[in-house]
């Protein structure tokens, strides 16, 4: 799982990053809330945040705010030595996930990240195959790291795709999976879909394979 650790005293990055990848967990760093924000918008697979508030530019609470804009159900763990009520107020209303007070252990910060996954959901709501990255919290879709704006049956015929990689799927599984209260829908309303939706994966289209008499799948 991966882990950003956000700021700006470069020792205690280090620290943090040690133990952390001491512990199994894979890790990237960043000195402001402007870097953390846009590593995120750049990448789907961040699981945890562990983000200190007062740091110089945008403080973390502001840093907060952006990434929920960006990854509302990513877990964000704040680092601080603020510790009055109206400050824990103010992070638990921004979606913090837990509050870790400045000066603190580093065998408690590993222990309250191994909670806060815990208790996150089990199943991964990010699918990826090749360069494709479909976040299923968020709705979005990513090739080569570049947002695609997809329609909604567009994204629902991906996502049934992309959650059986290498699956043949026909065209009556695709209809029931995409229009499935839509009696009326025939199955040549997915091969206009389909045809749309490997236009704007663009060279990623090359992925979505048609087995002619069979349906459809992803595939290398």
């Amino acid at each position: 799982m991966k882990v950003l650790i956000v700021d700006d005293e470069q020792d205690l990055l280090d620290i943090l990053s040690f133990n952390l990848l001491k512990n199994g967990f894979e890790v990237e760093t960043a000195t402001s809330g402007e870097e953390a924000i846009a590593l995120i918008d750049q990448a789907d697979d961040y699981r945890l945040v562990l983000l200190d508030i007062m740091m110089s530019g945008i403080n973390g609470f502001q840093t907060a705010e952006k990434i929920r804009k960006i990854r509302k159900g990513l877990p964000v763990i704040f680092l601080t030595a603020l510790d009055t009520e109206s400050d824990l107020l103010h992070g638990f209303s921004l979606g913090a996930d837990d509050y870790i007070a400045k000066p603190f252990s580093v065998k408690e910060v590993v222990a309250r990240v191994k909670a806060v996954l815990a208790r996150a959901p089990q199943k991964s709501d990010i699918l990826v195959f090749e360069n494709i990255t479909l976040d299923q919290l968020n709705k979005t879709v990513r090739v080569d790291g570049n947002s695609v704006m997809l329609t909604k049956t567009e994204y629902l015929l991906l996502s049934a795709l992309m959650q059986t990689p290498g699956k043949i799927m026909s065209r009556e599984d695709l209809l029931i999976k995409v229009w499935p209260d839509d009696t009326f829908v025939e199955a040549r309303t997915v091969d206009v879909h389909i045809a749309r939706l490997r236009k704007k994966l663009l060279t990623a289209g090359n992925y979505l394979i048609n087995r002619s008499g069979y349906g459809y799948c992803l595939t290398k």
